[in-house]
């Protein structure tokens, strides 16, 4: 069973993957101001924050495995369930977790490089990841425990030496992308990708009623604290214009302090990054396809729990085998996952208009946990979708009209999949 600490560890692992790296000289470059730049991380903490009381109050109320899964279906009725498992079953999950194998082995072939080694080492973590997590719960939470640890304490020098480093940066420039706000949102949410994944083991956490609300509570105002602070040292190390510019801005920040070192330690820290979110992707991305597995008898292989292991084994196979061959395929798999935003943000709509139906529609359940101050944490969440939502598919219309038309042909394929599998099981 999961306590608070495990459960903010998979939290924490998840959401801090290699994307603060890559994304915050992009969404400094959208901002025009340092100030403006740290005001739109916060906002991202605080929308993030308002989908975390949401949610609590559903994986309180409803503590099994699947989270949005269980939600959506007992909401809008077992197609919508379907389909946000489709989604992650065939495309979202998988890909995401892909994603951050691709980025730990172009890391750590800047270690130690060899023929082909960036695949290799992408493979090598998803298949020896996987495999943890089909031994027990005990032996995964222990690994994204060290992995969160050793990532926080990395992440702990990176913003000492940004906030104690002199600033001897660029003079300040004009930056051309200034007052960028919807795409700056879209990436400072795309980084905080995870907040709401302690719901999906709702049913292994100790005391439910208690600890799922702490869990997902303290783990967004965790990593909301550690991004402003590392925000917060980039700007100092290398002013406004120096991180809006910036290729490498860890590497920058932290030169001054390690010279030489600085690009070996910062590979290190984002290979143990990428470690632990894909750790903690595999692990809550299997209960998902579990779920699928125990309410669609066609997908019912993915619905048994290993006596002995106590893991949900062959939704973890096909879950690392999807992933292995999206490596496989990357060449043009992966700009598809890229556009496939407007689909998450659907699903997050629909799991929070589910707070509201299901007060009025299931009133007799037992709720550990309400959302403070309802209803607007989730008018103001549910807005924040909706915007998203929006943004989203206008920005993948006009980038990649292909990878959006791709993404959504395989959501209307879920429900030509549910439809057929729906007729041979009546």
């Amino acid at each position: 069973m999961l306590s608070v600490f495990d459960s903010v560890c998979i939290i924490v692992g998840i959401i801090i993957g290699a994307g603060i790296y890559e994304t915050a000289p992009l969404i400094a470059s959208c901002m025009g101001t340092g100030l403006a730049t740290l005001a739109i991380w916060l906002l991202g903490g605080l929308i993030a924050l308002a989908g975390a009381l949401n949610y609590s109050e559903l994986a309180t109320t409803y503590p099994r495995q699947g989270g949005d899964y269980v939600y959506l279906t007992r909401a809008f009725g077992r197609p919508m369930g379907f389909l946000f498992g489709w989604t992650q079953l065939v495309i979202i999950r998988p890909g995401d977790i892909a994603l951050m194998a691709f980025i730990f082995g172009r890391y750590g072939s800047t270690l130690y490089s060899f023929a082909y080694s960036k695949i290799v080492y992408a493979i090598s973590a998803i298949v020896v990841l996987s495999l943890i997590n089909m031994l027990s719960v005990r032996q995964t939470k222990w690994t994204q425990n060290a992995l969160t640890v050793i990532k926080i304490v990395g992440l702990g020098g990176l913003i000492t030496a940004g906030l104690w480093a002199p600033y001897d940066g660029p003079a300040e420039l004009p930056v051309t992308e200034a007052g960028a706000i919807p795409l700056a949102l879209i990436l400072v949410l795309y980084t905080f990708g995870g907040w709401n994944e302690m719901a999906y083991v709702a049913a292994e956490v100790k005391q439910p009623q208690r600890n799922i609300s702490r869990a997902l509570v303290l783990g967004t105002l965790v990593v909301t604290i550690l991004y402003l602070l590392v925000n917060g040292a980039f700007l100092n190390a290398l002013g406004y214009s120096g991180v809006a510019t910036s290729e490498a801005v860890a590497t920058e920040t932290i030169a001054g302090v390690f010279s030489q070192n600085a690009g070996r330690f910062i590979s290190i820290l984002i290979c143990i990054s990428t470690l632990g979110a894909v750790n903690g992707l595999i692990f809550t991305g299997a209960r998902i396809s579990y779920a699928l597995g125990t309410e669609h008898q066609f997908f019912g292989l993915l619905g048994r729990w290993h006596s002995r292991f106590g893991t949900p084994i062959w939704a973890l196979i096909l879950q690392g085998g999807l992933a292995l061959g999206i490596i496989g395929f990357a060449g043009s798999f992966l700009d598809t996952i890229l556009y496939t935003a407007p689909v998450v943000w659907v699903f997050f709509l629909g799991t929070c208009l589910s707070v509201w139906i299901l007060r009025r529609k299931d009133r007799r359940a037992e709720r550990g946990y309400k959302v403070p101050l309802y209803p607007v944490p989730t008018l103001v969440f549910g807005a924040a979708c909706v915007f998203m939502l929006y943004s989203s598919v206008v920005y993948a219309l006009r980038q990649k009209p292909a990878g959006f038309c791709i993404a959504a042909g395989c959501f209307l394929l879920g429900g030509i999949v549910y439809a057929i599998t729906q007729q041979k099981t009546d």
